[in-house]
C-alpha cells in the first residue's frame, strides 16, 4: 500500500485543503504517514503570503531531494497557492519535482499521482524531471470535496464556504492565487457541519478568504441579512453544534447585521479577527484597504459594545512602501489605544505581480524589523495584561485533546480563544467545561477544572 506524506504550510485555508487532499489519498488506499522517510509520495502544501514561506517550501524540498537515493520511484509535488503562482517553473528548477496542482484542483491531486506513481512503478518514466502541471481555473472548485477525516475524539474542525477574494489589496497575492470570490450554497454547508456534529465536533470555524463577504454576488439580501448573516443564523441552529468561530474576514464586511449578530447568537464565541494592516490613513489607503483609522475605531467601538468581553484579534504589516516614521507612530498610537487580545505583525514581504511590490519607497529590511520588535513590544505588554487578568477567574474552555507542548496535560480554548492547558482525565476530552485559571506562562493560561 503507498504511503504519503503530506506537510502544509500557512493559513487555516491550506490545512482544510491539505485535509481534502488527504481524504481522497485515504479513499484511494494510500497510507498516510508523519514519517516523510517512509513515504512514497511527499506533498508540500504551499504559501504565497510572505517570501519567507516560498522559501521554506523550497527550500524543505530540496532537503527532501535526497530520499531518492533509497526510493527512485519518489515522487514529489507542490500544491496550493506558490504552485498556483508559480507553476511550470517549479517543475522546471533545480529541484525537480514531478507535480505541480494550483488551488482550483485540490480534488485532482488523487488522480494524478496514481498516474505518476504507476508509471514510477512500473519504470515508464525515466527522465524524474517528468511532471504534471495543473493550475487551470476549475468551474465550481468550492464545491468540489467536502469530506473529512476526524481523529478519534476530535471536537473541532474548519469548514470551508468560499474560495477567492475580490478586495486586491495592493500587498497580497491572494485574488491571483486563489482566483475571485466563489461561495457555497447555505444548505451545503448546513449539511456539512450536521455532518460533523453527528460524529462528535462541538466546534465549527467557517473559512473563507474575506469570510464576511460570503455570497454577496451569488445570493440576495433576505429581512435585511447579508448572505453571510443568514449563514450564521443556519448553523447556530445545527442540534449539538456548541460553538461556531468565523476567519478570516475584512473590516469592511463587518455591516450592522453582522455586529448585531453578535448580540443574540450565544453560540458565536467572543473573539473577532480584525485585520488593522495599519494604523495611518495614507497606508491604508496606498494599501487599497477602503476604510481609514477612524472607521476602523469606530467599527471597534461597536463590536465592543455588542458583546461583553469580546476579544479582538488583528493583522498589521511594518514597513509598507512609503511608510513614514510618522505613518509607522500612527498604527502604533492605534494599537496601544485599542489594546488587541492578540496581533500577528508582519514585516512587509513584496510579492510577484501586486502593484505593492514595483511602488516607490521600498524600505530597508534592517528599519522593517526594528518597527516589527518596536511594536511586537506594545502588543505583547497589552496581551500580557489580558491574560493576567484571567488569573483567579473561572474560563469556559472546550477540551481539545492532549496539550501540543505538555504531553502530559490536556489542553483547550477559551470562548475569547485563549489556550488554556490543565492537568485533567480523558473523560474531559470533548467537555465544554470550566477551569479556574491559576496562571500564565508566556501567551498560554494554566488552570484547574472547576468542576471535576
Amino acid at each position: 500500500m503507498p504511503s504519503v506524506y503530506i506537510k502544509t504550510y500557512g493559513c487555516q485555508m491550506n490545512e482544510r485543503d491539505s485535509d481534502h487532499v488527504a481524504q481522497t489519498l485515504s479513499a484511494r488506499g494510500y497510507r498516510l504517514t508523519r514519517d516523510e522517510a517512509d513515504a512514497d509520495v511527499i506533498l508540500l502544501n504551499t504559501c504565497s503570503v510572505r517570501d519567507m514561506a516560498e522559501q521554506k517550501a523550497i527550500g524543505k524540498m530540496g532537503m527532501l531531494q535526497k530520499l531518492r537515493r533509497a526510493r527512485p520511484h519518489l515522487v514529489f509535488g507542490y500544491l496550493g497557492c506558490m504552485a498556483q503562482s508559480r507553476g511550470a517553473e517549479l517543475a522546471e528548477s533545480a529541484v525537480p519535482v514531478d507535480l505541480v496542482v494550483g488551488t482550483q484542483k485540490f480534488h485532482r491531486v488523487a488522480d494524478y499521482v496514481d498516474e505518476l506513481l504507476r508509471k514510477r512503478m512500473e519504470a515508464l518514466i525515466d527522465d524524474p524531471r517528468t511532471a504534471i502541471v495543473d493550475i487551470d481555473p476549475e468551474v465550481d472548485s468550492q464545491n468540489t470535496i467536502r469530506e473529512h477525516t476526524l481523529r478519534e475524539g476530535q471536537t473541532t474542525a474548519f469548514v470551508s464556504i468560499m474560495q477567492g477574494c475580490n478586495m486586491h489589496c495592493t500587498f497580497c497575492i491572494v485574488p491571483s492565487t486563489r482566483g475571485g470570490e466563489r461561495s457555497r450554497p447555505i444548505a451545503e454547508i448546513v449539511a456539512e457541519v450536521r455532518g460533523l456534529v453527528e460524529r462528535g465536533v462541538k466546534e465549527v470555524t467557517l473559512l473563507g478568504q474575506i469570510v464576511n463577504l460570503y455570497g454577496r454576488h451569488e445570493f440576495d439580501k433576505v429581512d435585511g441579512k447579508s448572505p453571510f448573516v443568514q449563514l450564521l443564523d443556519a448553523v447556530h441552529d445545527v442540534p449539538g453544534l456548541e460553538r461556531l468561530r468565523f476567519t478570516s474576514p475584512h473590516p469592511i464586511g463587518y455591516r450592522d447585521d453582522l455586529v448585531h449578530a453578535l448580540t443574540r447568537l450565544p453560540r458565536l464565541m467572543e473573539h473577532v479577527h480584525l485585520p488593522l494592516q495599519s494604523g495611518s490613513n495614507a497606508i491604508l489607503k496606498r494599501m487599497h484597504r477602503a476604510y481609514t483609522r477612524e472607521q476602523f475605531l469606530r467599527l471597534v467601538e461597536k463590536l465592543r459594545a455588542a458583546r461583553e468581553g469580546l476579544a479582538i484579534t488583528t493583522d498589521i504589516i511594518v514597513g509598507f512602501p512609503g511608510e513614514t516614521d510618522e505613518d509607522f507612530a500612527a498604527t502604533k498610537a492605534l494599537a496601544e489605544e485599542v489594546e488587541f487580545d492578540n496581533a500577528f505583525v508582519f514585516r512587509y514581504s513584496p510579492r510577484r505581480d501586486t502593484p505593492a511590490a514595483t511602488m516607490d519607497g521600498q524600505l530597508p529590511e534592517s528599519l522593517k524589523e526594528a518597527r516589527n520588535q518596536e511594536l511586537l513590544e506594545v502588543v505583547n505588554a497589552a496581551v500580557g495584561r489580558k491574560l493576567e487578568a484571567c488569573i483567579g477567574r473561572n474560563v469556559e474552555i472546550l477540551c481539545e485533546g492532549t496539550s501540543r507542548y505538555v504531553q502530559e496535560r490536556l489542553a483547550g480554548r477559551t470562548r475569547t480563544n485563549k489556550i488554556v492547558v490543565f492537568e485533567g482525565a480523558p473523560r474531559h476530552v470533548g467537555q465544554v467545561m470550566e477551569v479556574r485559571v491559576t496562571h500564565r506562562t508566556g501567551f498560554t493560561l494554566y488552570g484547574d477544572p472547576a468542576i471535576l
